[in-house]
Order: C-alpha cells, then structure tokens, then sequence
C-alpha cells in the first residue's frame, strides 16, 4: 500500500468519479483507475462502487476513508514539520482584503511580493470581499487571514481582531451644500468653520455609502439607529473612489473614513466627522482566536503583525498576542 494510492481513493470520492480526480490529480483516467484496483486487490474488498452514474465508496470503502485521511494528514504535518526546522515554507496561505482597507498607508502588492521572496516555494494568494463574507470564510477555515472591517462592536466568537486602523466616519459634501453652513472665515474645518456635523442632520438627506456587510454601512446604520432614525442610502458602491464621484455629481452626500488628509477628500468635496457614539471605520487584522494551524499562515501572520501599525483597541476589540 502507498500513500499515493490512498490520495488516489480520497480524490475519487471527493470528485465523484475517475474523470474528474484524474484531471484534478493532472493523471491520465486508465493509470488512476489501475492504481485504485491494485489497492482494492492488495486489500482484498472492494473499495468503490462503480455502478451507478456517479462512484460512490462501498461500505468498507466508507470504512477505510477517515484512515486514509488522517494518514494523508500525518503525511503532510511530517513534511510541514521538516520544512519548518529547515526554514523552507511549503503550502498554501490565503489573505482576504476587504476593499479599501488600507489605502495609500498600505502597499498590499509590494508587501505580497516581499512575502514571495522569501518564501518562494509558499503558493499565496490574496481575495477580496465583503467583510461579512470574509469573517465566515475564516470561521470556516477557508481563508487563513483577513484585513477587514468589523460589522459588529464584538469579533464573533471563534475569531480575534488587532486594530490597525481607527479612523472617524464623515460626510463628504460638495461646496455650498446646506450641511456646510453659512459662509465664513477659514478654520480649521475649513472656508466654513465647520469642525463636525451631528449625524441627525442626515436624517432625510440621500447617502451614498459601502454596500451591506462592510465595516463602514454597519458603523453608520448603527448609529443611525440610536439616534432614532434609519439611513436613506440612495447609492452604493464597493470603491471609496466611485463614494466620492457620486458626490461630487451632486447625487448625495458620500459617509466615509475621514483620512490622514483631513477635510479635503478631492473631486472638490470637503468631509466633516460625524458627530455620534461609535461613529468609527475601523480594520482590524483578523485570524482564528486558536491562531493559524498551518507553518505558512503563522509565518504571514508574523510579517503582517510587523508591517501594519499597532492601534489601541477600542471597545469590541480583543487583543492578541502574536504566535
């Protein structure tokens, strides 16, 4: 028995038949087929049943897979141990990136690149999604680690958050708009004066915002809601540039991170803090609480844990300490 055998029965139960484990295992369908039957002759029963229109185990064959599994398993943990004391990562790790979340402050492709030369023999690859997507990806282990905005004030259990950036929700509006205020000398917010404005001004004026399942649509709706009133989002959009174009055309008022540049957003808008509990954007590195399970997670963990800023935590955060 060997265990290229065993991978050979795991692939043709999990595809459902020789075609596609072949294609998937990149063999030719005759020399799988001949690979299981040997098997099947060396343990003397049947493994698979070939009948019907899809390959299913027989019963010894549903017997045998959780142990061809676990040795598969052991297999890997043996070479994942020996590349770890040598300093030669293998596998796969998965970031997930919610859109917008680290702007200029943040070279995503630089950092990856960086990751990739000194581990070239580590397969990466980056996804980007909702926030809401991404926490259930990692609570299902589908992707290892996560830069995203929270949609809740707690992290759910089963995931730990570090707080990387931390920044107040704003309204960007076009000059002369009303929620801007009379005209008057410059300060520090700007030609108006104006430092802030009180989310109850926005009660009945059209937003445009990131769609359901961001960081930044929960934080507004939420303080939407303790202030009595529910947010009247006439566009949305998953690109904070596509924010600031709709606004800047008139069609509403554009609620986003206040940035390191201050009042001035471009496209000749001027974004003021929203005055509100809890009206904050925050993005928070994201893994499993337990920590990564795999060498090649843990050592992407460790470069991200040191090139992204360290940021208090605010309430609904959960520290923790690297592995």
């Amino acid at each position: 028995m060997e265990l290229r055998q065993l991978r050979y029965l795991v692939a043709v139960v999990d595809e459902g038949g020789f075609t596609r484990a072949a294609a998937r295992l990149h063999l030719a369908q005759p020399g799988l087929s001949s690979q299981i039957r040997q098997l099947e002759r060396e343990l003397g029963q049947p493994l698979l049943d070939r009948s019907g229109r899809s390959v299913t185990p027989t019963e010894v064959g549903r017997a045998v897979l959780p142990y061809a599994r676990a040795a598969l398993a052991a297999a890997d943990a043996v070479r994942q141990t020996v590349d770890e004391h040598t300093g030669l990562l293998r596998g796969r790790v998965t970031l997930g990136l919610v859109s917008g979340a680290t702007g200029h402050a943040f070279d995503v492709a630089a950092f990856l690149a960086d990751f990739h030369a000194s581990h070239p023999a580590l397969e990466i690859t980056l996804t980007e999604d909702t926030s809401e997507r991404m926490q259930a990806a990692l609570l299902a282990g589908e992707i290892d680690i996560a830069l995203l905005g929270p949609t809740a004030e707690e992290p759910p259990p089963g995931l730990s958050y570090r707080t990387v950036i931390d920044a107040p929700l704003a309204a960007a509006v076009a000059p002369g708009d009303p929620l801007l205020g009379p005209e008057g000398p410059a300060g520090p917010g700007g030609p108006t004066g104006r430092t802030a404005v009180p989310l109850a001004e926005l009660r009945d004026r059209p937003l445009i915002c990131l769609p359901h399942g961001t960081g930044v649509r929960a934080s507004l709706e939420r303080g939407c809601a303790r202030a009595g009133f529910r947010p009247r989002v006439a566009f949305e959009a998953a690109s904070p540039q596509v924010l600031v174009q709709l606004a800047a055309r008139g069609l509403g008022i554009a609620v986003l991170p206040l940035g390191e540049e201050g009042p001035g957003v471009g496209a000749g808008l001027r974004a003021l803090p929203l005055e509100g509990a809890g009206l904050r954007a925050r993005i928070v590195l994201a893994r499993p609480a337990t920590g990564p399970t795999s060498p090649a997670a843990r050592a992407l963990l460790d470069r991200l844990d040191n090139a992204l800023p360290v940021v208090p935590e605010s309430a609904g955060a959960e520290p923790w300490s690297p592995v």
